[in-house]
């Protein structure tokens, strides 16, 4: 079943209200907001790397706020334990019986500052619950609230204390994007309009999760046609095969970004997807997924120069074809 012109009206107005409500508090970062409500609406989570005082957590704050949902915010730190972040089963002797006391995973949007602080043992405990959308406890399952998001942020310079996030929970993220500083003008504004004192930009919400969840559902109905599959498998089929990578982008990376097509091409209020919907979130999605040759990393090559040659060297069919 494809969207009909309403919904994707809707959908495309649903979309550039949230994104305009988010850069209240995050001044002229529109594309890195949109890639942000598409993690979303795709059903992915979010990886921000940037460094301190670009907004990170501003961003997150922000979406948590302009949904209408609960949000939990956890410091990663070295002692935090796996049970800080999913919960704890403690005995209840009034009812002699055992009772689940949820940790701040129970939650729409969880903000997770500074992820890599945490260790691996720690990190481990987000695996299951932003693959499967539960909690597993002493060998019961708890399901989290939906929707469900993981914003994660990191700092690529301070690395003291810090703990490599590991190819199996960097697969975990659909996006990973970075803030960056903002131009001139942009920080201008940003003084000009600055509160008093400490206060945060606070955003007022504007849509609820029952919103949110239509939005998903229209998403998954938007059409891809079989020239884009094809065009998908090839572009993660030369990460693998790419002389600058020792480990290239799996089939979960190619689903991940067909699910993240759908979401921009709805949002930009297409019932179908282009290939320039591939092509603008290949890097955003893929790029964090490839493990570099030690040697071409010395030499200063990016993961994100690695999938800009495979663009170049992917066929691209024809818009015609694609829809």
């Amino acid at each position: 079943m494809s969207l009909t012109t309403e919904q994707t009206e809707w959908f495309s107005q649903t979309f550039a209200r949230l994104v305009g409500n988010v850069e209240q508090a995050i001044v002229g970062k529109t594309e890195v907001v949109q890639l942000a409500f598409i993690a979303l609406i795709a059903e992915g989570h979010l990886l921000l790397e940037d460094f301190p005082g670009t907004g990170k957590t501003s961003l997150a704050r922000a979406m948590a706020q302009t949904i209408q949902g609960n949000h939990h915010r956890i410091q990663f730190t070295p002692d935090l334990l796996p049970s800080d972040v999913t919960g704890v089963t403690v005995y209840d002797q009034r009812s002699q019986e055992f009772e689940f006391h949820r940790g701040p995973i129970f939650a729409n949007v969880v903000l997770a500052d500074e992820i890599n602080r945490a260790s691996p043992k720690t990190q481990s405990a987000l695996l299951e619950v932003m693959e499967e959308s539960q909690v597993t406890v002493d060998g019961v399952t708890h399901p989290v609230d939906q929707p469900f998001v993981v914003i994660a942020t990191q700092n690529p310079i301070e690395q003291a204390g810090t703990y490599r996030l590991p190819e199996a929970q960097l697969d975990r993220f659909l996006i990973k994007t970075s803030l960056g500083y903002p131009e001139h003008d942009d920080a201008v504004r940003i003084l000009a309009n600055a509160p008093k004192g400490k206060a945060a930009a606070v955003v007022r919400p504007i849509i609820g999760g029952g919103s949110i969840l239509q939005l998903i559902e229209m998403a998954q109905q938007v059409h891809v046609d079989p020239a884009l599959y094809a065009y998908v498998s090839r572009l993660t089929e030369e990460t693998r095969d790419a002389p600058e990578v020792v480990l290239g982008t799996s089939i979960r990376a190619g689903l991940a970004l067909v699910r993240a097509a759908r979401a921009r091409a709805a949002a930009f209020g297409r019932g179908y997807v282009l290939p320039d919907d591939v092509k603008s979130l290949a890097i955003p999605v893929l790029a964090h997924r490839i493990v570099l040759d030690p040697e071409e990393d010395f030499r200063g090559t990016t993961s994100e120069d690695v999938i800009r040659r495979v663009l170049e060297r992917v066929h691209v069919p024809q818009e015609s074809a694609a829809r």
